[in-house]
């Protein structure tokens, strides 16, 4: 489908909020984009650009990649907030609204259901087997991530030093994540002001398709700046205290009345914790969460985080709805008085929640001031170098996944600072080798889809159950 002719009086009624998209519009297109959010954070950004700048051309690519950088530099889920970020653009705070919402509400729904399946079928037989396969396919998904992230990210010998001492750091040493970004992103903020070439290369996961790029003064909503994204310290403290009631009242009230030691009270606090020192987008979410919901808190078992994984991989909306699925699962074992379908399903909302409403507060506090810093080579800089740390603990995350799916058993190494789990050879799962193996080189050198790849591996689950192969 060619895009649509944008006309002068277009580009100009674009510079004040009557751009000719109607809210109706917004709601179609930005339900469109949700229905199609499969395929993780680079899929979901690659839908965006090509329905909303390609396609629609509400706003062009330099546009487009600048709010991708800064949904980049924040915690949480980039493309979710890429979509509230441009859905702001367009129809001020309630287009933000929509945006977001819609495109999480999907995956809400998704995972809901398929946790309730999970925590009442998910020990038994055929669908035990299911997600056996579903993990092993799950692993060439994340591996396929480090090598497109790594590939886009790390332009130079600077980069990929800085991906090496990232993974090393989280890996060996358990260094916090945030510790890890925040140094990257300072050195990359100095080399960016300072003009070193090497933190001169573009972020994000891609955003063109390799055609001619769409320039903002040939979109509806044009170059300039629209007159509610110019930012005010009286709008900046109003968003700000409604943003933190939502998200933040609905904790203390937890802590208050259940204590720090009920479930739906660590549920709370840990998620909110998570929503502001977690960066790098999902994959990167996912290493440090997978490891407190499972060591530290005691929520899942490792294999129980991949099923989870799975099921975000293969449902519409961002990969970090696996959240829900661990709060679904942390309250469903430790319910209290209440049901534990009713537990889980309370506990899964709830860590959805604090996860979320902090994206929002993220995009509507400062978009307004990332807007008037359009070309700030300073903040290229520093999207360079986080994006480069990022590899390096997404390739911490594939690690980690490798040794607990491939291997029955681990056994600590401690020593001289570092801190680590080898895997006991003897403990090898021969079949999720050669699953995993297969489902690698079907995504890598067949360039298989990852939708199909998923079913075909919990299909092959399903036949290895049947023939009583494991």
């Amino acid at each position: 489908m060619s895009a649509p002719a944008v006309t002068a009086v277009q580009v100009s009624s674009a510079q004040s909020h009557s751009h000719g998209v109607t809210f109706g519009e917004a709601f179609r297109v930005w339900s469109r984009v949700a229905a199609l959010s499969f395929g993780g954070p680079a899929g979901q950004i690659a839908v965006m650009h090509r329905i909303l700048v390609e396609e629609k051309r509400w706003i062009g690519d330099q546009r487009f990649l600048h709010a991708l950088n800064y949904c980049m530099l924040l915690p949480g889920p980039e493309a979710q907030q890429l979509a509230t970020y441009i859905g702001w653009l367009m129809h001020r705070t309630a287009g933000g609204l929509l945006a977001g919402v819609l495109f999480v509400l999907p995956g809400i729904v998704s995972i809901l259901a398929l946790s309730i399946v999970y925590a009442v079928f998910g020990k038994v037989g055929i669908v035990s087997a299911l997600f056996f396969g579903l993990k092993a396919a799950v692993l060439a998904v994340v591996l396929q991530a480090v090598v497109r992230i790594g590939s886009k990210a790390l332009k130079n010998r600077s980069l990929v030093a800085l991906a090496g001492a990232a993974f090393v750091a989280i890996f060996f040493f358990g260094i916090p994540f945030p510790i890890i970004v925040l140094t990257a992103g300072v050195i990359g903020f100095i080399g960016g002001r300072a003009g070193v070439s090497a933190f001169q290369v573009g972020g994000g996961h891609g955003s063109s398709s390799g055609g001619k790029e769409v320039a903002d003064s040939e979109t509806l909503l044009g170059e300039e700046l629209p007159d509610h994204a110019r930012p005010t310290v009286t709008r900046a403290l109003r968003v700000s205290a409604f943003c933190l009631a939502l998200w933040l009242i609905p904790v203390a009230a937890l802590l208050a009345t259940l204590g720090s030691g009920n479930v739906f009270s660590q549920i709370a606090v840990f998620f909110s914790t998570m929503a502001v020192v977690t960066f790098g987008g999902a994959y990167a979410v996912l290493a440090y969460v997978a490891q407190q919901a499972v060591e530290t808190y005691g929520w899942l078992a490792p294999g129980e985080m991949l099923d989870g994984l799975g099921m975000a991989e293969t449902t519409p909306g961002p990969l970090i709805m696996v959240l829900q699925f661990v709060g679904f699962m942390g309250a469903f074992r430790d319910p209290g008085p209440l049901p534990p379908l009713i537990a889980g399903t309370l506990g899964g909302l709830l860590a959805t929640w604090v996860t979320f409403v902090p994206c929002f507060l993220f995009i509507f506090l400062g978009a307004p001031f990332i807007e008037i810093l359009r070309g700030n080579q300073a903040l290229h800089g520093a999207l360079s170098a986080i994006t480069a740390a990022v590899v390096g603990v997404v390739l911490n995350l594939a690690v980690w996944f490798a040794v607990h799916t491939l291997f029955r058993e681990t056994w600590p190494v401690r020593g001289y600072g570092f801190s680590f789990d080898a895997p006991v050879p003897a403990s090898l799962e021969p079949f999720a080798l050669l699953l995993s193996i297969a489902t690698a080189v079907a995504m890598f050198q067949f360039k298989a889809g990852m939708i199909p790849t998923l079913a075909t591996s919990s299909g092959a689950g399903i036949l290895l159950y049947l023939a009583r192969a494991i």
